[in-house]
């Protein structure tokens, strides 16, 4: 089963219908389950509210599936941040990648973020 992680920036750019829109629709569709953090909807309303779009999200927030860590992300945030350098919401995302993927082994990690998929792939997700 294809199982992926997705950031802010994926859905932004569907939002937003940016240049890679459709090929992130079309990637995003290739997955069996699709998850994020809550944070994800906490950016995307934001950078919605921030261009004055009125358009609701709740469709694109339908494709995904919730990750709610049961403690404290610290081990994952160390792990993080052996690798690189991350910003709060970027190292949030990619902590909360990793606590996953110790649940469910293979897992992707989608991003438009150059830093930030370089980091995933130094913690060994495919992109």
């Amino acid at each position: 089963m294809k199982l992926a992680y997705v950031d802010t920036s994926c859905l932004a750019a569907i939002a937003f219908d940016e240049p890679r829109a459709p090929s992130m629709k079309k990637k995003l569709g290739g997955f069996a389950r699709v998850m994020s953090s809550n944070l994800l909807e906490a950016e995307l309303r934001a950078a919605l509210s921030r261009e004055h779009v009125q358009e609701d999200c709740a469709d694109l927030l339908s494709w995904i599936n919730w990750i709610f860590p049961d403690r404290p992300l610290t081990p994952e945030f160390r792990e993080v941040l052996s690798v690189g350098h991350a910003r709060g919401a970027d190292l949030w995302h990619l902590a909360a990648a990793v606590y996953a993927r110790r649940r469910l082994r293979r897992l992707q990690f989608l991003t438009l973020d150059r830093r930030q998929a370089e980091i995933a792939r130094g913690l060994g997700f495919d992109g």
